[in-house]
């Protein structure tokens, strides 16, 4: 609906929109839509070295709910909202406590994404409309947008998007190795590039799609190529260009397939700014004793506003 920038009557969270897509918007919303395991928990960190390899570690508590499975959800009340996502930060401490809500919408031209923010220090939370298209993502030192996170996220509706059509490339998958708890985060982050002893291509066919911006709209990626796999729907590649047509930043998912619960995943998601010289990852867990956790309990109550004060209590 509204030229392929919403969708009506999808309502379950573990098939996808469109089997056989027919253009490029459709490939999109298969990856925005794909199953991720039910409700879904885990903890997850973030790392944005400097030029020489230093780095801190980011550490976030995101969830992922459901509307479908919030029992305690009045039906109807939100046939519009594709799930909730909360993400709170707990490390390093200065940033410890401040959390995002973000209530995503099917048909973000009809209604726009729902984002707030409750911030530690202030004791207070505030609407964030800024969380959305090319806003600065989260203490991403202005490395990603809010929409390359899961690599690509949220509305489609800037962008004119054209299906290239089917290809067979070398792309991340099978990244176990790199997801060992037998490493540690300094044997994964490196100057320059996430270590490459660690990470792992093979040869998939992929979905090859161009996304343009309209000419009456605006984002700081004016071009997107996206290649998405086949089988998982997840996006493995893509390749960001700025307004003067210039190759700025290349994304890598580096994914793996959760056999227990038939889910796929990123295990790593990488950014590289080429003119910049720098890159952020995000996505490792190597050090967490706990992690992703599916099909969890969660109620509607704790995504709202009024919840967010008391998930960022330090």
């Amino acid at each position: 609906i509204n030229d392929g920038n919403g969708l009506a009557n999808f309502t379950g969270n573990r098939y996808y929109a469109f089997p056989i897509p027919k253009n490029g918007v459709e490939v999109i919303w298969n990856h925005v839509t794909r199953y991720h395991g039910g409700n879904l928990r885990r903890t997850i960190t973030q790392a944005t070295p400097q030029s020489n390899g230093d780095f801190t570690v980011i550490r976030f508590k995101d969830e992922v709910a459901v509307p479908s499975l919030l029992g305690d959800l009045k039906p109807g009340s939100e046939e519009n909202v594709l799930n909730y996502f909360k993400q709170e930060v707990t490390a390093p401490a200065r940033l410890a406590g401040n959390v995002l809500l973000v209530h995503e919408t099917l048909d973000q031209v009809k209604e726009p994404r729902k984002a707030w923010i409750y911030n530690a220090g202030q004791r207070r939370v505030r609407r964030a409309p800024q969380v959305a298209y090319d806003g600065v993502g989260t203490s991403s030192d202005g490395l990603r947008t809010t929409d390359n996170f899961d690599m690509f996220s949220g509305a489609p509706d800037r962008y004119d998007w054209k299906l290239v059509g089917k290809k067979e490339m070398y792309i991340p998958y099978n990244s176990y190795k790199l997801d060992s708890p037998n490493l540690k985060y300094t044997d994964v982050i490196q100057a320059g590039h996430i270590n490459q002893d660690l990470t792992r291509y093979e040869l998939h066919r992929v979905w090859e799609i161009v996304a343009t911006v309209k000419p009456n709209e605006r984002h700081v990626y004016a071009k997107r190529h996206m290649y998405i796999d086949e089988d998982s729907w997840q996006v493995a590649l893509a390749d960001h260009y700025d307004g003067r047509g210039q190759l700025w930043r290349v994304a890598e998912g580096h994914a793996q397939f959760y056999y227990d619960h038939q889910v796929p995943a990123y295990t790593v998601e990488a950014l590289y700014d080429l003119i910049a010289g720098r890159y952020i990852a995000l996505g490792m867990k190597n050090e967490e004793k706990r992690s992703f956790e599916f099909n969890v309990e969660a109620k509607a109550g704790d995504y709202t506003p009024a919840a967010l004060r008391s998930t960022g209590v330090r």
